[in-house]
C-alpha cells in the first residue's frame, strides 16, 4: 500500500510485531510507528489467522515476563536518585534525595506489578489463602439437632 499503513497480513510484519511484543512493548506503542499497521488491523489478523494468533499469544506471554524482569532494572537504577544542592551562587553544597525520581520509579514498578497480577494472576497475583477453623485455630464446633416425628 503506497503512502499508508499496511493492512494486508504479512509474515514479516507479524514477526516484527511479535518480537517487539516479546520484548515488552505494548501493541499500542508498536502501532504508533508509521511503518506498522494500526491496532485494529493487528487485532483483525489475530482473529482471522490461527498461526499468527498462536505467535501473538506466546509473544504477549514473553512480553509479560520481560516486564517482570524490567522491574529489577528500574529498582536497581539509582542514577537519578540523588541531586546536587546548590547555594545562591550556584556552588554545590551537598546532595539530597531526588524524591520525584524515586517516587516515579516506584510508580513504574507498581504499575507493572498491578498489570502482571491482572494478566497472569496465578503467577503474579496476590495469594489468598482461606482457612476455616474454630476458636484458637481448633476445629469448628458444630451442633446438629435431629428431630424425629412419627407420621400422623
Amino acid at each position: 500500500m503506497a503512502g499508508g499503513r499496511p493492512t494486508d497480513y504479512s509474515e514479516d510484519l507479524a514477526e516484527v510485531i511479535c518480537l517487539r511484543l516479546a520484548e515488552g512493548d505494548s501493541l499500542r506503542t508498536i502501532c504508533r510507528d508509521d511503518e506498522m499497521p494500526d491496532k485494529a488491523t493487528v487485532l483483525r489478523w489475530v482473529a482471522r489467522n490461527e498461526q499468527f494468533r498462536d505467535q501473538y499469544v506466546r509473544a504477549k506471554h514473553e512480553g509479560a515476563e520481560a516486564l517482570a524482569e524490567e522491574m529489577f532494572d528500574i529498582a536497581d537504577d539509582a542514577s537519578n536518585d540523588w541531586m546536587e544542592r546548590l547555594d545562591a551562587e550556584g556552588q554545590g553544597i551537598g546532595w539530597q534525595i531526588n524524591g520525584d525520581h524515586v517516587r516515579r520509579s516506584q510508580l513504574r514498578i507498581d504499575v507493572r506489578k498491578w498489570y502482571l497480577s491482572k494478566i497472569m494472576p496465578k503467577k503474579y497475583g496476590d495469594k489468598q489463602q482461606l482457612q476455616h477453623t474454630g476458636g484458637e485455630g481448633g476445629p469448628i464446633d458444630q451442633n446438629i439437632t435431629i428431630t424425629f416425628r412419627k407420621p400422623e
